[in-house]
């Protein structure tokens, strides 16, 4: 697997909230849903969640960039202990075998490697355990991906959602409080089994946040219109707003028109920090009646008045 940080674009120098910026970026870029076209798209999909696995969390950044860990995020081994220059050793089960290059058979075979023993009197186990350079791991269960659609409010609030996931089976998820769209969460052992090693794979849910007709989005603020009879917009008067928890009450002045604006605060979307909230800004769409005789009438005494 390439280096973490050229698969996520970053530099080694950049901070955490350039290395999320980055994978929320190439995620929405790389997911197999927009790229299905792209036989390799589901392999470049994985890669780019393993390097943020490693790079997102700050003890294992630290441990690869010590070296500590590769680009999966696997210890390094230094391999055999007590092999030095001109000499070639292992143990096994007890056994200590020594390869010098000038003893007999093939101990000056360049080519020779101790596994292939291993290989003969213990079994492929043995070849896995003891291999050197050689060694074959199992391959890991194929991941899976899907896409969950949520509305507006359910993205901000949170909750729960009983999904089916690709391979058909039906499970409870949780929505995290103010998650954003095109977050890709991952639903460890939740997907395939690996035919020969019987390990459960991964489900790759991708967040996307459908728009809410109610409100237009306006960075971390939100903007509404309410409609408001007449009689409210000239005597003044409660009317219900809607927000992402839910209506509330709103009292607008007399003689309110189109043009007057009024601000919820807090009523908006998560911030980036801690606690931000923006704000929910609500405009008036005067509603007149269809029919009213009376109103007619004052209207027209009214125009004759200021004639």
């Amino acid at each position: 697997m390439r280096d973490p940080y050229q698969v996520l674009g970053v530099a080694k120098s950049a901070d955490e909230a350039d290395i999320k910026k980055a994978y929320r970026r190439r995620a929405k870029d790389l997911h197999p849903d927009r790229n299905q076209g792209d036989p390799k798209a589901q392999e470049k999909f994985s890669e780019l969640n393993t390097a943020y696995e490693v790079l997102g969390d700050a003890d294992k950044r630290k441990q690869f960039d010590r070296g500590e860990i590769d680009a999966e995020g696997k210890p390094r081994f230094s391999g055999f202990e007590g092999m030095g220059a001109g000499r070639r050793g292992a143990q096994h089960g007890g056994f200590d075998f020594h390869f010098d290059g000038g003893g007999p058979g093939r101990g000056g075979d360049p080519g020779f490697d101790p596994a292939d023993i291993f290989g003969s009197l213990f079994g492929e186990a043995a070849r896995r355990g003891g291999g050197r350079g050689r060694q074959s791991q199992p391959q890991k269960p194929p991941e899976q991906s899907f896409t969950l659609e949520v509305g507006l409010a359910e993205a901000v609030n949170g909750g729960t959602r009983r999904v089916k996931l690709p391979g058909g089976r039906e499970v409870e998820v949780t929505i995290p409080e103010g998650v954003a769209d095109g977050k890709v969460m991952r639903l460890r052992g939740l997907g395939q089994t690996h035919p020969l090693t019987g390990e459960a794979g991964d489900v790759l849910m991708t967040i996307k946040v459908k728009p809410d007709s109610r409100f237009t989005v306006d960075g971390i603020n939100l903007r509404a219109r309410v409609a408001v009879p007449l009689a409210t917009a000239v005597l003044g008067g409660p009317i219900h707003v809607p927000t992402l928890s839910g209506a509330v009450e709103m009292k607008v002045p007399p003689l309110t028109g189109t043009a007057r604006q009024f601000r919820l605060r807090g009523k908006g979307l998560p911030g980036a920090k801690k606690g931000e909230h923006g704000d929910l800004f609500v405009s008036i769409d005067i509603e007149m009646p269809s029919e009213d005789a009376e109103l007619t009438a004052l209207m027209k005494a009214r125009a004759g008045g200021d004639a």
